[in-house]
């Protein structure tokens, strides 16, 4: 049912934890599920990702895909980190069952919801940008897979 990678990362997740001082926090649900994610991340002056953090209340396809997110982002440039995708995130754990594709949805709007705190925090626009969901149950509705 899980890849490896999924395994291995729900086990043996990467990068659990808070920062303390972080440049942006966010923190997304899904209703239905229950399952919630927090993403924190350190971007220095030169916008670059120096560290990412999550907590993640969740099912074991939760706490992969914020491992694999946290990840995905680390090192990368703001503008970098807004192009990873649900899709890219489950691409990179060789897939997720068709009902855990939320988590993959989760772990994209946490990355955004931080972004925009810390595009907010400094009073910057990031382009592509928009203001993340705080629930993404009704988004889920309307994709397809």
């Amino acid at each position: 049912m899980y890849s490896e990678k999924v395994m291995d990362h729900f086990q043996n997740p990467r990068n659990v934890g808070e920062i303390e001082q972080a440049s942006g926090i966010g923190t997304v649900g899904n209703a239905k599920c229950g399952d919630i994610m927090r993403m924190y991340l350190d971007i220095d002056e030169n916008q670059v990702i120096q560290d990412c953090k999550f907590k993640t209340f969740g099912c074991g396809a939760a706490v992969a895909t914020s491992s694999m997110a946290t990840e995905l982002v680390m090192g990368k440039t703001v503008d970098e980190a807004l192009l990873v995708t649900n899709k890219a995130v489950m691409e990179a754990l060789d897939g997720l069952p068709p009902v855990k594709v939320h988590c993959s949805l989760l772990a994209e709007e946490a990355i955004h919801a931080a972004l925009w705190d810390y595009a907010g925090r400094q009073g910057i626009t990031i382009d592509g940008l928009e203001k993340p969901k705080n629930d993404i149950s009704e988004e889920e509705e309307d994709e397809e897979y």
